[in-house]
């Protein structure tokens, strides 16, 4: 068993969790002068996250006792562990004058390396990061990451956001209420260019509800969202694709449950406004949307209804998407929707009612 050590650790709480982690602690005997093997910062409200998280090192986890921390924190170090002890440790906004490149950003936590050297292995897990001007967990540049049991809320972009990176895992997450996506993933949010492949990121049991969108993933490939509960967004799943080469697809939508995303959420200058979307394929290739169930998504948008087929912002036709075995139910205009110029794509064996055009039902 390895040795820890303890920073930041109060001369008296009463937390359950404290005295838990106390108790192991004291059976390990004096730790060593030099850095101990997976440390053990432990943190409690009133204390900086960040100064905990910069004196860490790889394979070492910061845990958080119930209670509110104020300030942003910035994640650059390889494998490291940031864990609450559930939704009771929350991270809120502070006072950006003191705070970091992060809170500059106006994100909560950062989890920040670069395209050259992805920073690896990073764990979020059970914790709640809220009410920050743009992401609540803003990521670049990494892989490997993990957010698990996060409640990620009331954020003004993104609930999770993620670009440039590959083989993440976002699993039991409940992002709502946030400006725009609940979980967004993209090649890059400020440049163009092809799909990047994620190598096998997953987005998988999630509660997305309240956002602008549930999930959006743009100009990707090689991923899986699956098992998510997404309603009462204005949109439930966005598969963005454009002209880029290569192609963004190659991905797989399935056995979510995606009802009623049915809010109001007005156009912008690139996209006309969003009510009623189930799942949405454009500028997509060979995307698999299977065993998901779609019902009670009701708009008159042009691109409402239960699973959709939809031209890209540039005019790339979908091309190559399986949508095979859902059921779409109760969605309005339409269950199934073929409202693009693509020729190549395949409907089968879905259970619905109104197709557009009919015969995909």
């Amino acid at each position: 068993m390895p040795t820890r050590r303890v920073h930041h650790l109060a001369a008296a709480t009463a937390a359950a969790l404290t005295t838990a982690l106390t108790t192991s602690l004291a059976t390990l005997g004096t730790a060593p002068p030099a850095h101990a093997a997976d440390a053990l910062h432990l943190v409690q409200p009133g204390e900086s996250i960040q100064q905990a998280v910069d004196a860490a090192q790889p394979g070492d986890t910061v845990q958080l006792l119930p209670g509110t921390y104020r300030g942003s924190v910035r994640i650059t170090t390889a494998g490291l562990t940031l864990r609450g002890a559930g939704a009771e440790s929350v991270i809120t906004p502070g006072d950006t004058a003191d705070g970091n490149a992060c809170a500059a950003a106006g994100h909560g936590l950062c989890v920040v390396g670069t395209e050259g050297h992805p920073l690896a292995d990073v764990r979020i897990e059970a914790l709640a990061v809220t009410g920050f001007r743009k992401n609540g967990i803003d990521a670049s540049g990494t892989t490997g990451m993990t957010v698990r049991a996060v409640q990620v809320h009331d954020n003004g972009q993104q609930g999770i956001s993620q670009e440039r990176s590959t083989r993440a895992v976002i699993v039991g997450n409940e992002s709502t209420r946030n400006g725009q996506s609940g979980v967004f993933l993209a090649n890059s949010v400020d440049s163009e260019g092809g799909a990047l492949s994620t190598d096998g990121t997953v987005v998988s049991g999630n509660v997305l509800a309240d956002n602008r969108i549930g999930v959006t993933v743009r100009r990707l490939r090689d991923l899986s969202v699956e098992q998510n509960e997404i309603h009462g967004n204005c949109g439930g799943v966005f598969i963005v694709g454009d002209e880029g080469v290569p192609r963004a697809g190659a991905l797989t939508v399935t056995r979510n449950r995606v009802v009623a995303n049915n809010k109001y959420c007005p156009p912008n200058p690139r996209l006309d406004y969003i009510q009623g979307t189930g799942i949405l394929l454009t500028g997509a290739e060979q995307t698999t949307v299977t065993d998901n169930q779609v019902s009670g998504n009701v708009g008159a948008s042009p691109m409402s209804g239960g699973i959709v087929l939809f031209r890209s912002v540039v005019g790339v036709a979908n091309a190559s998407n399986t949508v095979t075995g859902n059921l779409v139910l109760g969605n309005g205009p339409a269950d199934l929707a073929d409202r693009d110029t693509g020729t190549s794509n395949s409907f089968a064996r879905n259970h619905c009612v109104v197709s557009e055009p009919a015969g995909h039902c």
